[in-house]
């Protein structure tokens, strides 16, 4: 999406867009803009409401905001007005920002817009949005130069519309080997650089719990590493860490899933996360140093299949009891975990994942459970989450979990076998893997990836995690 700042309306044929903050329904002043006028008995900025006017070959849409404004609300409230009425767009389209917007909002307003662009019909026969003409361009009519806060709303759009197909997209296509490539094509594309173990140089690396998972799989596992840094390299940067949880099917091994197989496609959101979160990052030419790992596999069924009751090597060297063949998320994020600080030492780790059951039966679909050892991640984290409505809520990691994953035979077993407290098992299970790392956070985020909306009919992706990843390491 293009954009240019404009005066006025004067040379203007198209569609006008108006965000309005709610005055009353008993306000006897009509709602004006130009030369429109709208009564207050028929709109007045009510929150999720819209009015469409015909006027002079214009057509103008008055959206409503409410008293006040959230960003998630905001960007969700200009996705629905993309989405729904791009029948009204006309090949010009402007945007009427209000005088009191900050350049948050004005981010989530032009990042939403183009959110609404996204249609699940990735097999369908069907005309694109208008707005993804080549030759489109969005009118601003603004007081202030809000250039700053375009560019960077169409960039953290552009990273999450990336997302969004990836967790979407079938099984069939996104394959682990799918995935490395769009890494390879997009650190090519934005300036990070990946490398990419394939099955046997994972063999010769010794990375043990991740090919354990992917063994019963035709579709060879992945490893995926990303490493970033900004064009003015300094010694002084900040470098962090991150790791995502690439599992493009799970099937649960030979534990196989009784109930909701048809949505584990989306059980790689986590690495999809990590991908558009570097990007973004790459995108914006943050100042910091990122390193993501992103182990890819499948886990599925087959005489090669890795069984419960396996003692597995770990590429910490550490053994695993495999109790159940599909806590696997755990595996490979476990051997990504310990790749990444052996051999690239970050000061920060973040890792992400759709991990367990446990953490939507406790916090549902509203947040991502948050797990850490270090304070001021956690609040940084929260304070960030809370900004643009990808909250997080934190869970214990206390000492008194650590007998869920004793084993008997092995150094640890990766599931305690208990209907209780599997999220924070599966979090002690990980920390096992961080060597004490003093700023590690683990956020599993199986009940926000994923789910139920207005924009389909099916569950589909959010993108949770870009944007929120992304403006963590912005802040640090």
């Amino acid at each position: 999406m293009k954009t240019r700042k404009i005066d006025n309306l004067k040379e203007f044929s198209g569609t006008v867009l108006i965000p309005v903050f709610e005055t009353s329904a008993k306000n006897l002043i009509p709602i004006k803009y130009d030369d429109v006028e709208v009564s207050a008995k028929v709109f007045y900025g009510k929150k999720d409401t819209h009015y469409l006017v015909e006027k002079n070959d214009n057509t103008f849409i008055f959206i409503g905001l409410g008293k006040s404004i959230d960003y998630k609300t905001l960007k969700t409230i200009f996705r629905r007005i993309a989405s729904k009425e791009k029948e009204t767009f006309a090949k010009s389209v402007a945007l009427s920002l209000p005088s009191e917007f900050s350049p948050e909002e004005v981010e989530a307003a032009i990042s939403g817009l183009l959110l609404g662009t996204y249609n699940l019909g990735h097999f369908k026969k069907q005309e694109d949005h208008p707005f993804l003409n080549a030759n489109f361009e969005l009118d601003i009519l603004s007081e202030k130069d809000h250039s700053t806060s375009i560019n960077k709303a169409i960039k953290i759009a552009r990273a999450q519309l990336e997302t969004l197909s990836l967790v979407d997209l079938p099984p069939n296509r996104v394959t682990p080997k799918y995935m490395a490539k769009w890494a390879l094509d997009r650190g090519d594309k934005y300036g990070f650089d990946v490398e990419v173990l394939d099955l046997a140089a994972c063999k010769i690396e010794d990375l043990g719990a991740f090919l354990a998972v992917g063994k019963g799989s035709e579709n060879e596992p992945q490893f995926v590493i990303m490493k970033y840094s900004p064009k003015e390299d300094v010694a002084s940067l900040k470098h962090i860490g991150l790791v995502g949880k690439g599992i493009t099917f799970d099937t649960g091994g030979l534990n196989i899933k009784t109930a909701g197989m048809v949505h584990m496609k989306c059980d790689m959101a986590g690495g999809a996360a990590v991908f558009g979160a570097m990007q973004l990052i790459a995108d914006l030419q943050l100042p910091v140093r990122v390193t993501a790992i992103v182990p890819c596999a499948e886990n599925s069924v087959d005489s090669k299949s890795f069984l419960p009751s396996d003692v597995i090597k770990s590429y910490s060297g550490n053994s695993i009891e495999i109790i159940d063949t599909d806590a696997e998320g755990r595996l490979i994020l476990a051997d990504g975990l310990s790749y990444l600080i052996k051999n690239f030492e970050p000061e920060y780790i973040v890792d992400i994942a759709t991990l367990t059951g446990s953490s939507v039966g406790t916090l549902g679909y509203e947040a991502g459970a948050l797990f850490t050892n270090n304070e001021s991640m956690s609040k940084k984290l929260q304070e960030v989450g809370n900004s643009i409505g990808e909250r997080l809520w934190q869970l214990p990691l206390w000492d008194v979990y650590k007998q869920d994953i004793e084993s008997d035979i092995a150094d640890v077993k990766n599931y305690s076998g208990k209907p209780v407290a599997g999220a924070i098992s599966a979090a002690k299970f990980l920390e096992y893997f961080t060597q004490e790392h003093p700023a590690w956070a683990h956020l599993d985020i199986a009940g926000v990836a994923f789910g139920d909306d207005e924009f389909a009919k099916s569950k589909h992706a959010t993108a949770y995690g870009v944007h929120l990843l992304t403006k963590f390491i912005e802040n640090l």
